[in-house]
C-alpha cells in the first residue's frame, strides 16, 4: 500500500476513474489498452501487491484472485488471496519475475491512501509505485505502469485507517480493475500483440 502518489513526475501521464461513473470499467479498459498497445514482444505481468490481513490493503490480492478466476491466458498474474505479494516477499517475487520472463512489462496493482475527494477513485499511470510508503516501509519500486485504488484518507494513523476501510469499497474497486484488465486483454488479443511475447519458463511461483 502506498500513500496517494507523490510518485508522478512531470513527464508521466496518468488518468483517474471514479467508481460512481457508469462507464468506469470502460474508461479504465481504454486507459489500459492505450498503455499496453505500445508493448512489443514483452510478456505482460500483473503484480498485485497487498495482504488479506488488512481490509484496505487487500485490493491487490483481490484483483489477483479475480484475474485467475477469469483465466486470462495472455497475462501472468502474481499476488492473490491464497498467495499474496506483500512487504515480506515483494523483493523475492520481483526477482523471480525478472528471472522467469524476458524483459517483462509489469503492471503493478496496489491500494493507496489519498485526499478525501479522491477516495473511491482508481488511478492509472506510467512508471512504478513505491509499495509500503503509506505505512512507512522501505520497499523496492516496481511497475512499468501502475493501477492504484484510493481506498481511504491519508495523513493520520495510516495503519489504523487501512484496518478500518470498508470492504464493500475495496471489493467494488477490485471488480472494476479485474474486469478492465480482462477486457483490455481481449481487445489486445484481437490486435495480435501477444504473438511474439517471450518467456523463459512457465510461471510456477
Amino acid at each position: 500500500m502506498n500513500i496517494k502518489p507523490r510518485f508522478f513526475s512531470s513527464n508521466q501521464h496518468s488518468a483517474r476513474v471514479f467508481l460512481e461513473h457508469e462507464d468506469a470499467t470502460d474508461q479504465l479498459t481504454g486507459n489500459i489498452v492505450e498503455y499496453l498497445s505500445k508493448v512489443h514482444e514483452q510478456p505482460i505481468v500483473v503484480l498485485c501487491i497487498g495482504t488479506d490481513r488488512s481490509t484496505g490493503d487487500s485490493l491487490g490480492p483481490l484483483v489477483g484472485s479475480k484475474l485467475l478466476e477469469k483465466k486470462i491466458e495472455n497475462f501472468h498474474v502474481f499476488g492473490t488471496l491464497k498467495n499474496p505479494v506483500h512487504a515480506v516477499n515483494l523483493e523475492e517475487n520481483i526477482n523471480h519475475i525478472l528471472k522467469t520472463f524476458q524483459t517483462p512489462f509489469i503492471i503493478a496493482v496496489d491500494a493507496c491512501l489519498g485526499r478525501l475527494k479522491n477516495v473511491g477513485s482508481i488511478q492509472i499511470g506510467s512508471g512504478p509505485i513505491k509499495p509500503g510508503a503509506g505505512v512507512h516501509k522501505e520497499l523496492p519500486e516496481v511497475g512499468d505502469i501502475h493501477i492504484t485504488g484510493i481506498v481511504n484518507v491519508s495523513g493520520f494513523m495510516e495503519f489504523f485507517v487501512l484496518q478500518n476501510t470498508r470492504l464493500h469499497l475495496v471489493m467494488r474497486m477490485a471488480d472494476v480493475i479485474a474486469e478492465s484488465i480482462r477486457n483490455a486483454s481481449i481487445v489486445l488479443e484481437k490486435k495480435d500483440i501477444f504473438r511474439q511475447t517471450k518467456i523463459f519458463k512457465t510461471n510456477s511461483f
